[in-house]
């Protein structure tokens, strides 16, 4: 008995198409990531440059006239300077006749350098208590303000009231201010002043649980005594009148170096300076106040004499100032302890002893920071410092992209009712009726489902033509289908050419090779004409200049939304584009689907070029280049087969946009080409980069933009300059439409297109062009088809 061993199945091997296309896969996943890291990082600059500007996050409310029935009253009436020991709260008053000068708002790039400039003329130190955000925008300014000896402290991040934000806000605020300064100088501080505060009777009972929380943590909450008010800009001697205590108390005196116009606060600061001198004032910081308040109690307890400010070196006593960071800074903030305090007199750093930074009794609340907090802080700085660069930057090239885009509407308008008119007159004429047989080319491959209506299309032409139909190695039996449909529909004059999977490109040379007649239309397998389109088509080659026609490509599936959407396009951005075109001569894309050219021209620039994924714009381009004229026939229409899904969208537009690219980079030489056949570099290329590459990959920051100012800034303005401009895009819309005398009713679907199917084609765009920018490659994709496109009996619907 012979037993028969059953041969294993095996897996069929892919085919070079399918080897392609999972390699082009593979090759495109990485820039996905990489187109949306992009976004991604885009969206945190903007987040942190409206953060900084209290855009995002930002609180405007200000609390005022509350109850203080739960605030002591050695509180309410006690000194401007706020500890807490053990949790019980100790004020200090500023000694006799010392000033301390405290600045609030800053740093600002016009007024604190001027500050400083007078602080240093006068040999005076000032107390600088900084936004956050202000900070990590001039960080340069804080480095010399600390590097001169300037004392500072913390004014909040964002400059918001913290008796209206969460315990978690709060220490987010502090936190941050913490790096801010890190980055910065290089330090931290212990001091602390509440944003819209001012003396101490002005503590409530939703302010003072938030200074008992900073205190329990570390830091010293400092008020005022006098308050120039300044900010209300009353002119120069009532801002010195003002910032004058009485008798010969001391004072903490506030200025502001930020936060409006301080013009008459330059001009007042070195007379008040001047003035207080006269009289016997000596100048101090915060820290150095709680020095002399610690000498001056040490000497009555007859504890040692400290050193008092101005008179020699010495420790900040631990109980006035805290010694060690506080709890609310970040880790890697070195204590007291670890510094050494330097002269108290004038301030400056001092400089080193024995390694160690030296501190001085005036900067007594600085605290160096190290490790993770001096490197998060630098980052900080670092971000920011992107971020305000790129922000306005972005926003300068966004204004110029708006520009050329409302310029671009403009010119399509001017130009596309010149057309028509010009097309559409009654004397209007291409020159002799063209009426020669001419050939029409159907590369195809697996168009089983379309193919038999695209023939019955043709069979009904009223121009005589010859049909050849070129099968690229289909596998569904379309060459079979096609030979069926050539003799139910009585066809003598098809031909049906098969040869092996070759692309596109090659199927339409082999079909120009040959073609019978000196004329050659070119259609997709998915397409059917109207019985007049050839007639129409050929009609402008009775002029010997023209070496191609456009044809009027129409969706023939619009009645789904991604069919109306893209609709909406073919008739806007496509055709309406194309009458600007023609009438520039500088037509940058015949269509695939319907196209005419000489057979000689085609010959002459060397056929369907395979250089490029879109070889419909390589070979117009090329015949711009060789002085032939190309133009558009909005009369002679064809109804193609639109991708049904979003995959099959996205794989399209993606392989035109990358194949757009390619023609343009590899006709770029063109822009240098003389006479008539240079026409394209010189007009036409600058428009198709700028209107089709630049403007389309910057347009979604437009949007970006207007979503962060519907949130962030302003909702209604936003919104209404939204709607400005669908508005302006409506209006083209109909204009094309009214064009191509469609029917008005897709434009309803033209608001969700703008939200919706517009971002992704410029996604698609950039996607298409981080893949150009990295050397990838992509081969041509076959588009899954239904063949719901059947003969043109909607043609007006």
């Amino acid at each position: 008995m012979t037993t028969t061993t059953p041969s294993r199945g095996r897996r069929r091997a892919p085919t070079r198409m399918e080897r392609a296309a999972g390699k082009a896969a593979a090759l495109q996943r990485p820039r996905v990531i990489l187109a949306l890291l992009l976004l991604l990082g885009l969206t945190c600059v903007m987040l942190l440059d409206g953060y900084l500007r209290a855009e995002v996050g930002g609180d405007q409310r200000v609390r005022d006239g509350a109850s203080a029935s739960k605030v002591p009253d050695k509180v309410l009436n006690g000194g401007p300077i706020l500890t807490f020991r053990g949790g019980k709260p100790v004020t200090q008053t500023i000694p006799k006749k010392t000033i301390v000068l405290t600045f609030d708002d800053g740093p600002n790039p016009t007024y604190t350098p001027t500050v400083l400039k007078i602080l240093k003329k006068y040999d005076v130190p000032g107390t600088f208590f900084l936004v956050g955000s202000m900070v990590s925008r001039y960080p340069s300014i804080v480095k010399q303000m600390v590097a001169q000896g300037e004392e500072v402290g913390i004014h909040t991040f964002t400059h918001v009231d913290l008796s209206y934000q969460s315990d978690a806000r709060i220490k987010r605020e502090m936190e941050q201010t913490q790096l801010a300064l890190a980055g910065a100088a290089g330090i931290t501080t212990t001091l602390f002043r509440a944003p819209y505060s001012s003396e101490t009777d002005a503590i409530d009972n939703y302010s003072y649980p938030v200074y008992k929380k900073l205190g329990a943590s570390g830091y010293t909450s400092v008020f005022v005594d006098t308050d120039s008010d300044d900010w209300k800009q009353p002119g120069v001697a009532k801002i010195i009148k003002w910032a004058t205590p009485s008798g010969t108390s001391g004072s903490s005196v506030l200025f502001h170096d930020a936060g409006g116009v301080r013009s008459q606060t330059m001009k007042a600061l070195p007379k008040y300076i001047e003035k207080m001198k006269a009289k016997g004032y000596t100048f101090t910081t915060v820290s150095g106040a709680i020095a002399k308040n610690t000498s001056a109690e040490r000497t009555a307890n007859g504890t040692g004499t400290g050193a008092a400010a101005g008179t020699g070196t010495g420790t900040v006593e631990a109980g006035a100032q805290p010694s060690a960071a506080p709890s609310g800074a970040p880790a890697g903030t070195t204590p007291g302890g670890g510094q050494t305090v330097g002269s108290a007199v004038g301030g400056g750093t001092g400089g080193t002893q024995n390694g160690t930074r030296t501190i001085s009794i005036q900067q007594g609340a600085h605290r160096e920071a190290t490790g993770m907090t001096l490197y998060e802080g630098k980052a900080l700085i670092y971000a920011v410092m992107v971020a305000e660069w790129v922000v306005p930057g972005l926003a300068a090239g966004l204004t110029v992209v708006g520009v050329a885009v409302m310029s671009r509407f403009g010119m399509m308008l001017i130009l596309a009712r010149r057309h028509y008119r010009q097309r559409n007159k009654r004397r209007f004429s291409w020159g002799p009726t063209v009426t020669r047989p001419v050939t029409v080319i159907v590369p195809a491959y697996n168009e089983k489902e379309c193919i038999a209506n695209t023939l019955e299309s043709l069979a009904k032409s009223t121009h005589p033509i010859e049909v050849i139909v070129v099968d690229d190695g289909s596998s569904d039996g379309t060459s079979e289908i096609a030979r069926e449909a050539a003799r139910s529909f009585g066809m003598t004059n098809v031909r049906v050419i098969r040869q092996e999977n070759a692309g596109k490109p090659a199927a339409l040379n082999n079909g120009v090779r040959s073609a019978s007649y000196d004329i050659v239309v070119m259609m997709d397998g998915d397409t059917v004409f109207e019985p007049d389109t050839v007639r129409q088509l050929v009609q402008p080659f009775a002029d010997p200049e023209v070496g191609a026609v456009a044809g009027n490509a129409k969706v023939g599936n619009r009645n789904t939304i991604i069919g109306a959407w893209q609709h909406i396009e073919y008739v806007m951005g496509f055709n309406l584009d194309r009458r600007m075109y023609d009438l520039l001569r500088c037509m940058p894309t015949i269509p695939g689907a319907i196209g005419a050219f000489r057979r000689e021209a085609v010959l002459q620039v060397g056929g369907m070029s395979e250089d490029t994924l879109a070889e419909d714009t390589d070979i117009t381009i090329a015949m711009h280049r060789e002085g032939w004229r190309v133009v558009y026939q909005e009369h002679a229409r064809a109804w193609t087969e639109a991708p049904a899904s979003l995959k099959q969208l996205w794989s399209q537009r993606y392989r035109w946009s990358y194949g757009t690219m390619q023609a343009l980079w590899k006709h770029r030489k063109s822009l240098t080409d003389k006479g008539p056949s240079g026409r394209f570099g010189r007009v036409g290329m600058p428009l198709v980069v700028i209107f089709q590459i630049i403007t389309p990959v910057f347009a979604p920051l437009i949007d970006v933009f207007t979503v962060y100012s519907m949130i962030f800034v302003d909702f209604w303005a936003s919104l209404a300059m939204w709607f400005a401009v669908l508005g302006i895009q409506l209006l083209c819309a109909a204009y094309a439409f009214r064009l191509d005398r469609e029917k008005y009713r897709y434009l309803l679907m033209m608001p969700l297109q703008q939200l919706a199917y517009r971002q992704m084609m410029y996604l698609v765009l950039i996607h298409s062009s981080i893949t150009a920018l990295t050397g990838g490659r992509l081969r041509w994709q076959k588009l899954k088809r239904t063949g719901e496109v059947g003969t043109p009996a909607g043609a007006n619907g």
